[in-house]
């Protein structure tokens, strides 16, 4: 009778927590909706959707990129910090969980409608500076015209980043061509890239990383699209650590719907 008496008041608990969690989900998409970086149904679904706008959110806002509500997100958005993006082991970003892959995927290549600035961010010093609603369009190249939102771009750099802190070590080799100019090794092939990526998660297994400006986008007379970012990083392995902040150039070739990363290059901020 105890036994029984024990097991109800515990799924009495977790009831009331699952619903307590499933009001918090609702009051994040309905906040995420209301500012335009939500585009789906508010039901109290914890997806990879929702993850995306959250990552969404913390790119536009200067906030710490994790895909997840974490404390600084939850406290800019007014909501409880108790929902996570869907994950597993988290082997490289502390106590919080790791982005799910279908996050970042997501985020690459769904372009979402252009996303409007929130009015209850907590201004930042180092925060992006709010979207714009206006639709970014590059100068003519040749006999089309490349156009594409400064969203896009904004949602790409923020899937690359989200991958690499992916439980899969190299996830953002996904991003790379078949063939890269690759920091100052020149043109080198995927297996180097994917090598230099494993490397680096040894050397820095656990890592932080803020969007801490604005977009630079140019487009160069072979039609690929030059975009330099500035990044804030923390980074630590035991107590070894490090931090800055870099300006971050990615080299895209436009795809179809798709971007590829055909070089890559940063220098200290």
């Amino acid at each position: 009778m105890k036994k029984r008496f024990i097991l109800t008041m515990v799924m009495l608990v977790w009831a009331v927590a699952a619903a307590c969690a499933n009001e918090n989900v609702r009051a994040v998409q309905a906040k995420l909706k209301a500012s335009g970086f939500y585009f789906g149904e508010v039901d109290g679904a914890l997806s990879s959707e929702v993850a995306a706008a959250i990552t969404r959110y913390q790119i536009r806002n200067g906030l710490q990129i994790t895909g997840n509500l974490n404390a600084e997100t939850s406290k800019a958005l007014g909501v409880q910090a108790e929902v996570a993006a869907p994950a597993g082991k988290n082997p490289t970003a502390g106590s919080e969980p790791p982005p799910a892959a279908e996050t970042w995927r997501r985020l690459r290549k769904s372009p979402p409608p252009t996303a409007a600035a929130p009015a209850s961010a907590t201004p930042r010093p180092d925060r992006a500076p709010a979207a714009s609603s206006a639709t970014a369009v590059l100068e003519p190249i040749g006999e089309g015209k490349v156009v594409l939102k400064r969203e896009r771009l904004r949602d790409y750099v923020g899937a690359f980043v989200l991958a690499g802190l992916d439980p899969h070590v190299g996830a953002e080799l996904e991003f790379f061509a078949e063939q890269v100019h690759y920091y100052n090794d020149g043109m080198v092939r995927r297996p180097k890239i994917q090598s230099d990526l494993v490397r680096y998660d040894r050397q820095w297994p656990q890592r932080r990383f803020w969007l801490a400006g604005e977009l630079e986008v140019k487009v160069q007379p072979d039609s690929r699209i030059r975009v330099t970012f500035p990044l804030r990083y923390e980074v630590r392995n035991g107590s070894r650590h490090a931090s800055g902040k870099v300006r971050k150039t990615l080299l895209l070739e436009v795809l179809g719907d798709d971007l590829e990363i055909v070089g890559v290059d940063e220098t200290k901020a």
